[in-house]
């Protein structure tokens, strides 16, 4: 069975607002803006997808997990990425299609995923000083 939103089929790099609500404590919630992180297989033949939660508080303390994107990428003002808030939902939560990042911008991604999940060999707790335990 493919799996579609209204009349869209879900991409990678796509840019939906979706309603995260419920959530608990410092999860990202409401309805906002993410980014589709899952590949294309997935994201065709599955009922959910794997999103990034966007924010437009700017100023949150800048990680290696954060990439900031401007009003150009389909929103109406400049937004970070959060990378390390990370979660599959169910395709019923996403509501209308922003925009699409573009190739360059989503290297950017792809580098800040391998960051939140310890792919990185740049950002191991070794190389931080961060104690893993």
């Amino acid at each position: 069975m493919i799996y579609v939103t209204g009349n869209n089929i879900v991409r990678r790099g796509d840019i939906y607002y979706a309603d995260l609500s419920p959530v608990v404590g410092s999860e990202q919630g409401g309805i906002r803006p993410v980014l589709i992180v899952q590949n294309d297989v997935g994201n065709r033949y599955s009922p959910t997808v794997i999103a990034a939660a966007i924010t437009s508080q700017t100023g949150k303390a800048r990680l290696p997990t954060h990439i900031e994107i401007g009003p150009d990428a389909g929103l109406s003002k400049s937004s970070v990425i959060l990378l390390e808030q990370i979660r599959t939902i169910d395709k019923r939560r996403l509501k209308d299609r922003m925009g699409h990042l573009d190739d360059k911008t989503m290297q950017q991604v792809n580098d800040a995923l391998s960051v939140s999940f310890g792919l990185s060999p740049d950002y191991t707790a070794e190389n931080t000083g961060v104690s893993a335990s």
